[in-house]
């Protein structure tokens, strides 16, 4: 049984701007009935500030893609358009105080309704990602280019992470080699470190990441890397690379950041890896 967060609960029960948006200027389309998820994300957008001035959402889904939908919508009112699309997956996840690994794809089917809706906005064409050859999941329908983006994005670097934060390879199970195969040529293109996607900076943001540079170095000169993620609350993400990915003294390292965080800081926040 999976543990949903009161917030989670809180968005599943009441969802905020479950609605269809009058005179939507902005609409992304994400996933199919057929696969079991589908997102439709409506947004009004300013023309002249390209503030989001209203954003609803129709989703056929279970309770974490509703949530998660919510959240999202949430996220994104108020913002301009160049703000919104810094917006994460993992920014939604922990703007509802966590979803289970199992439930991350709802998060990036988010993700990925924002990112078409912010492209039908500006009258741009994503890429063709059905292509011949791209489509590597048909169960649902999930394409190379979507699984790059959740690679990059959240450091992922295991079989079962994909399938948690994609669905692809949730199914039938015949296009795990094919995953395993994009998933090597990703990581030897973009190292996990690569997933430090730039997010919304808040109050807590700059001082964080002057303690991550100033660790950084320390860390480079053993072999290994750290990058910064995302910042909560009471939570800072890091990536790991190099020597650091299954190091023995990770725990040390996030140790030694999060105290320096408590002296820069003044408060004690939870560290944790992408």
């Amino acid at each position: 049984m999976w543990n949903y967060s009161e917030k989670v609960k809180d968005h599943f029960f009441n969802p905020r701007n479950a609605k269809v948006v009058p005179e939507a200027n902005a609409v992304g389309d994400v996933g199919s009935l057929s696969c079991g998820d589908a997102l439709r994300l409506m947004l009004r957008v300013d023309p002249d500030s390209e503030i989001i001035l209203d954003a609803g959402f129709q989703t056929f889904g279970c309770g974490s893609a509703i949530a998660s939908s919510s959240a999202l919508t949430e996220l994104i009112i108020g913002r301009t358009l160049h703000q919104a699309e810094q917006v994460t997956n993992q920014q939604i996840a922990d703007y509802l105080d966590g979803l289970p690994p199992e439930k991350m794809h709802c998060s990036v089917m988010g993700q990925e309704a924002l990112r078409a809706a912010i492209a039908s906005y500006r009258g741009e064409s994503l890429e063709d990602d059905h292509e011949e050859g791209a489509l590597i999941c048909k169960c649902f329908a999930v394409d190379e280019g979507q699984i790059r983006r959740a690679v990059v994005t959240n450091g992922l670097t295991t079989l079962e992470e994909i399938i948690n934060y994609t669905k692809a390879g949730g199914g039938c199970t015949s296009c795990h080699e094919k995953i395993e195969l994009a998933l090597a040529q990703i990581l030897r293109e973009q190292p996990v470190a690569a997933a430090t996607a730039p997010c919304p900076k808040n109050e807590n943001w700059q001082s964080v990441a002057e303690v991550v540079a100033e660790l950084r170095p320390h860390i480079q000169a053993d072999g290994g890397d750290m990058s910064l993620v995302n910042v909560s609350e009471q939570q800072v993400t890091v990536a790991l690379s190099g020597s650091c990915s299954g190091c023995m003294m990770t725990d040390m390292t996030l140790a030694w950041l999060q105290q320096k965080l408590v002296e820069r800081v003044g408060r004690y926040m939870e560290v944790v890896v992408a």
